[in-house]
């Protein structure tokens, strides 16, 4: 194999969010089911050090990692893509730059001169790109041979300015068959005419060439399939062969991108530009993506999940939590349907301003199968969290809380079981009788950014019999993601176990409660970490998979056959996935069973031996 680092770059035009991070872990797929070891580094122009300080409605949620780094949630999609783990220098900011140079300019690093954008932050850029790329990201601790980065923003934002200037420089110091970049534009189709327009392409493009980087492939976003003549026009004004203008029309799924780009020759063009020795046969990962993506189409029954938050006007905020959920209802070959609901909504004085959007609240509530409180911080909308644990505990409805969702159901069973009316945490009644949840030592209330318990954490199982350690395999410990800045109170629980309340999940110390389950209820569930960080599309994360098996009635049956689906939701040996013959020639025998008993002895042989025999 080749020993010299290949790069990747994928820039944007025209607007922002138009999935620039969904192409880029794209490009990673199909990169690496042709067994190429590939990493990816995501840059922000923001002045921001990281993430950790956001509005969700800023960017989106927070995506925490295994160092603890609060990073972009295009780092999430990285993960799952790719199933790597990166690390918080894989996002990159212009804070982080600055302050680097800054710094080396404190200690005298450049010996008395004049530090400027270009070279010492330019060159900082490129160090920082270099040093990361040949992170190791995988399992085996091999060293990365393709690096992907992503430069958010848009071609032309005055705070990505250095950026540009740096890979204008890099592209040369690298060699031109070691650097590509890939433009992602958007060609908008008016309603009024109905016709692709190419122009904001070819202002972007031109706009791009004119700061030095011409795009080696251009990515096209648009609802419906480009037509050969709009991609011709863009291939004749942009200075790009037609086979460089790639179509990225609307699909049903986020899977289907990774098949969009290779069955469009993207692979192809790769190896002839960046001289990669790749076979190009079919590939088995990819294959996996393809039956992923049959399955999530071909759904029939449906399971409903409440997610009572308070960010739910943005769906990026719980980017990570809807995802866990998709993979979840993958798994058990249901479609997912997501009843958002403001957690202010559910509360009283809701009824008395808006009784309309109050009973409409509590009406999606009634009717989900199951019911999710996310993480999040701050007071508003928590007694309408409180208020949906309640009647989830009381109805015997499958519920999950995560973080803050886990301190709420303790604030919950502690107000209206162990009768402490005035049970709370200290983050939003400091002087509550019953401090059930407190702040954690370490915390630090005069500085914001980066004082939370961040990272993975390892949880120590207590009890043999917990549902939650059932489902991660029965295993004795787990390592979690972690970003809090309060916790149950310790001394407290005493009180709690004796009334069916059980921490079956606590640190390696004993002293931080992990996980709580409920007697006597199908799935009560909370955990203190994040679970859906690491949730994959083969691999969903136990906690979520647990409550889409008992919202949809399968979670027992589950259970009682040692944590095996039947071979209708399980994902095949051979490619990850369940095939689509599997799914048809399970319900061909089903019939066939009726109409010929004397075949009892196909219906003995296993699935891949039965298609044979069918076919």
């Amino acid at each position: 194999m080749f020993a010299t680092m290949k790069y990747i770059l994928v820039t944007g035009g025209v607007i922002s969010g138009i999935g620039k991070g969904i192409i880029a872990s794209s490009v990673g797929t199909i990169l690496k089911s042709c067994g190429l070891r590939v990493t990816a580094i995501k840059i922000d122009p923001y002045i921001n050090i990281d993430a950790g300080t956001f509005s969700p409605y800023e960017h989106g949620e927070v995506f925490v990692l295994d160092d603890g780094g609060e990073v972009d949630l295009d780092l999430g999609n990285y993960e799952r893509f790719l199933d790597i783990r990166l690390t918080k220098d894989n996002n990159l900011t212009t804070g982080k730059i600055y302050q680097s140079v800054i710094n080396k300019e404190r200690k005298g690093d450049y010996l008395g001169k004049t530090v400027q954008v270009v070279p010492h932050i330019t060159d900082a850029i490129q160090e920082w790109v270099m040093r990361q790329a040949r992170v190791p990201v995988d399992d085996d601790g091999v060293e990365p041979q393709i690096c992907v980065i992503e430069l958010g923003g848009t071609v032309g934002d005055i705070e990505s300015m250095p950026f540009i200037e740096a890979f204008r420089q890099f592209q040369f110091k690298v060699k031109r068959e070691n650097f590509c970049n890939i433009h992602v534009s958007l060609v908008p189709q008016p309603s009024a005419t109905g016709e692709q327009k190419t122009k904001p392409t070819q202002n972007s493009v031109r706009e791009l060439r004119g700061l030095g980087l011409s795009p080696d492939l251009i990515m096209c976003r648009c609802s419906t399939s480009l037509e050969n003549s709009v991609k011709e026009k863009i291939s004749m004004f942009c200075h790009v062969e037609p086979e460089q203008v790639i179509c990225v029309a609307d699909v049903s799924s986020i899977y289907r991108v990774p098949l969009l780009l290779e069955n469009q020759g993207v692979v192809g063009y790769f190896c002839q530009r960046l001289d990669l020795p790749i076979e190009t046969r079919p590939r088995k990962m990819l294959t996996k993506w393809k039956e992923m993506s049959d399955r999530s189409d071909r759904l029939l029954e449906q399971c409903s999940i409440a997610l009572v938050g308070k960010y739910t006007k943005f769906t990026d905020s719980y980017a990570s939590v809807i995802k866990a959920l998709e993979h979840s209802a993958l798994a058990i070959c249901h479609k997912l349907d997501i009843k958002y609901i403001d957690s202010a909504d559910l509360e009283p004085n809701t009824l008395k301003e808006e009784p309309v959007k109050y009973h409409e609240a509590w009406q999606k509530l009634c009717s989900a199968d199951g019911i999710l409180v996310p993480g999040g911080f701050g007071v508003r909308g928590t007694e309408g969290k409180i208020h949906a644990i309640n009647w989830a505990r009381k109805q015997k409805k499958p519920f999950l809380g995560v973080c803050l969702g886990m301190q709420l159901a303790v604030c919950e069973f502690a107000r209206n079981v162990l009768e402490w009316e005035d049970a709370n945490s200290t983050e939003f009644h400091p002087e509550s009788k019953h401090p059930v949840v407190i702040d954690m030592p370490e915390h630090n209330p005069g500085q914001m950014g980066g004082t939370m318990r961040l990272g993975k954490r390892r949880t120590i199982f207590k009890t043999t019999n917990s549902i939650l350690r059932r489902l991660y395999g029965d295993a004795e410990y787990v390592d979690e993601r972690h970003r809090h800045r309060f916790e149950v109170n310790p001394e407290l629980k005493d009180h709690f176990e004796g009334k069916g309340f059980h921490f079956v999940g606590q640190d390696v110390e004993g002293e931080r409660m992990e996980v709580i389950e409920l007697d006597d209820h199908p799935y009560f569930v909370g955990v203190q970490y994040h679970p859906e960080f690491t949730s994959r599309p083969i691999k969903p994360s136990p906690p979520y998979f647990g409550l889409l098996l008992a919202s949809a009635g399968k979670l027992q049956s589950y259970l009682q056959k040692g944590c095996c689906l039947s071979p209708r939701d399980t994902y095949s040996d051979q490619s990850g996935s369940s095939t689509p013959d599997s799914e048809i020639v399970e319900q061909v025998l089903k019939l066939a069973r009726k109409m010929f008993p004397d075949l009892n002895g196909l219906f003995g042989m296993s699935i891949c031996s039965r298609q044979q025999a069918v076919k």
